[in-house]
Formats: structure tokens, sequence, C-alpha cells
């Protein structure tokens, strides 16, 4: 099997790789495959550190029988009759990629999306999701800070790698502040892996709505601390995840002792937001800054601030809660929001090597067994042509404007 590691072409550019160097290298000793990489100047591994493992840079890829990437292939890019593995971001049915879609199908490609790539008891065995937590939470605290003009941190990407972050951690000092973190997932774990390395302290969502605190203090919230069944039953995590349009969001206590907002959940569109535009505008909403790393677009979102997706280049973004627009930041009437979607890229290296040891953990002896595996299988959004058994949901969505 050939496997060849695509450039990445879309817009915003992503430094990450699916693989590292040495990686690439180990998985060639240990199995029969070859890999090669296409040359890029933007990569954090640079072209010089593959052919230092002795990785051959090959520009044309049509002889790979494999295509790994990490963000959406452009279509006009996509190979026709090879496999590819790259998030796809159309699981959710995102309309901004049904054209992509519709060019996989067309083009007999094999998209092997990394989101889905699940154990037998449908858990997710490759993702980025602690590094975007990470990343999102040290954000969502420079945001505090440019707002306040309390204290200064310097952006993630300024940092070689995540222990010289820690390392600036270490020197700050602090004011007192209050930051409610959503979700218990791989985001939201490496969210709060963050905070506590900064010396923030972790609080019960009890003691957080009923206490006072003259320090920064987060806590972590479950989906049962903030949504609830609508008719008054009790809440049991499986009925949420199978039943999400039967809930309601309990979440507005929280908004009213907030500074800053953390969002690291998974959601699902039948899902209530967390609170709404006209809750927003009430003179008791707290929050004042937004880090929003689930990045679900409004209006179908879990935040109705998120209008929009930020990029590293441009961070920040205020939002009005009086006009529901886009507006300066670090008003006082303004929340600022901070919705980068490819917040991993901000400490590639890292977030890379990490991915890249899942793959070679959990993926590549699925990937090189014969048909019908069942990682692959139940990844496969397309093959043959066609959707795969696990994706036949998105037959209206990518036969709509064909």
């Amino acid at each position: 099997m050939k496997i060849g590691i695509i450039r990445e072409e879309k817009n915003p550019p992503d430094s990450r790789v699916p693989l590292n160097p040495v990686q690439c290298r180990r998985l060639m000793e240990n199995h029969p495959i070859e890999i090669v990489v296409a040359p890029a100047p933007t990569r954090c591994f640079k072209d010089e550190e593959y052919s230092a493992e002795g990785i051959k840079m090959q520009t044309d890829l049509t002889d790979c029988d494999v295509l790994m990437g990490v963000k959406e292939v452009p279509p006009s890019a996509l190979i026709p009759d090879k496999i590819y593995f790259f998030f796809s971001h159309t699981i959710k049915e995102q309309p901004y990629n049904r054209h992509l879609l519709q060019t996989i199908l067309k083009k007999n490609i094999q998209l092997i999306d990394y989101e889905v790539l699940t154990n037998d008891n449908r858990q997710r065995l490759i993702a980025f999701g602690v590094f975007a937590g990470m990343v999102g939470a040290h954000n969502g605290v420079m945001t505090y800070g440019r707002r306040t003009g309390d204290f200064e941190l310097a952006r993630m990407n300024s940092f070689f790698d995540y222990a010289a972050a820690k390392a600036a951690y270490a020197k700050m000092k602090l004011p007192a502040f209050r930051t409610v973190l959503t979700g218990t997932g791989r985001v939201a774990s490496g969210a709060a892996s963050v905070l506590e390395d900064m010396g923030i302290r972790r609080v019960t969502p009890t003691d957080y709505l009923n206490n006072s605190y003259e320090e920064a203090v987060f806590t972590q919230l479950a989906c049962g601390d903030y949504v609830a069944r609508r008719d008054g039953k009790d809440f049991e995590n499986v009925d949420f995840y199978e039943n999400p349009g039967e809930f309601k969001s309990i979440f507005l206590p929280y908004a009213r002792r907030s500074d800053l907002m953390i969002n690291g959940i998974y959601w699902d569109n039948a899902a209530p937001a967390f609170f709404s535009k006209e809750e927003m505008r009430q003179p008791d909403f707290g929050i004042k800054v937004i880090a929003d790393v689930t990045c679900d677009i409004a209006p179908v979102a879990s935040i109705p601030a998120t209008i929009k997706a930020s990029t590293i280049a441009d961070p920040i973004f205020g939002y009005d809660p009086a006009t529901g627009r886009e507006a300066a930041p670090h008003q006082s009437h303004i929340i600022d929001m901070m919705t980068i979607d490819n917040l991993p890229n901000e400490l590639p290296r890292d977030a890379s090597t990490a991915f890249g040891q899942q793959f070679t953990d959990h993926i590549i002896g699925a990937l090189l067994e014969k048909e019908n595996n069942p990682i692959i299988q139940r990844a496969s959004i397309t093959k043959n042509g066609k959707l795969g058994p696990y994706f036949k949901y998105l037959t209206e969505y990518v036969n709509k404007f064909a």
C-alpha cells in the first residue's frame, strides 16, 4: 500500500499533519507500506525533517492508494478513485460542504472521515479534540486579558510547544474572574488542564453558583448541569443523547455568574441552545467573553452569538446583543467572541504528534486488513460512488442542488 500525505490547500492554511516524520519512518519499518509526502512550505514539520527520516518527497500523488490530509480538500484537487482520510465536516449536513461531498461521490472516492473512526462501542479512536480545548481555553483567557487590560498573555501560536506555554503560565498573576467550562469529553478535558496549569482554581457547579471568590475560579459542567427534560422527569445521559429535542436549557444561572465561557461540548442540532439572543440582551447576563471551541455557526448552534468562525490571523470579533450583529470587540456593551475552527493549528507540532500516534495505535492495522474491517466501514462516508451504509441519512443532503 502506498500512502501519500497531501499538501493542505484549504484557506485559511493549516500547518498540522496526520503523521510526523518519525511516525512515517516507523510505520514503514513495521508495516508493508510506503509513505510519500507532497512538498509544502507551511507545515509545522518541514520537508527537510521528512527527508531526514528517509521519507520521499513527491509532488504528484496519483500513484498512491491512500491520501491523508487534515482539513477538507478543495473539490478541484480531489484525485478520482482513491481512498482519502480527512475531516470532511459533512456528517451534520453542513451546507457549505455539500458540493465537496457531491464531488467525492462523482469521483468514486472512498472518504474515511477521522471524526467517525470508532471502536465497537462507538467511541472515537482519533481526534485533535484535546488540543482544540487546550488552545481554546488559552485563547479565552487571553481574550479576557485583552478586554480588561488586567494581564497579558501571548498567543498560543507564539510558543514553540505547550511546555513553553506552561513556563509562561507559571509567571502569570491572574486577577479574580469566573469561568464556566461546558462539556466532559476530550475538548473540555484539554481546556480544564490548561485552566489548572494557569493556576485557576476548580470549584463545583454548586459552589460556583452560591459562593463568591477573591481569586480566579472555574467550574466544569456536565450535560445534567445545563439541560433538563421539558416534562420535568429526571435527567439521564442516555436519554439526552437519544432525545435531545426533549430537553431545555437550564444554563442561565451560570451565564449570570460568569465572566468567561468556554464551550467544549459536542452539540446535536436538535439540542437546545445554552441561551437565546433575547437572554443575552438582559442586564444580568454576565458573560463578557465566549471561547466557542464547539463552533457551530448560528442559527443552528449552541451559542447564538457564534455568527461566524474567526481565524488564527484574526481570532476575536465582537457581538452586539442589541443588534445581533458583529461589532468591534473589547467594548463594554459588546461580548467578545473567539470562534477559531482550527484551534489545534496553534499548537501544531504537539497536536500532530498525538494525532499520528492515535493513527498508528488504532487505525493503520484496520486499514491494512481486507475488505469490511468494521472500523473502516463505520467511518466510510462514501465508497464505490455511493454513501456508506452508516451514512444513508445524507441522501437528501447530497441530492439537493446536485
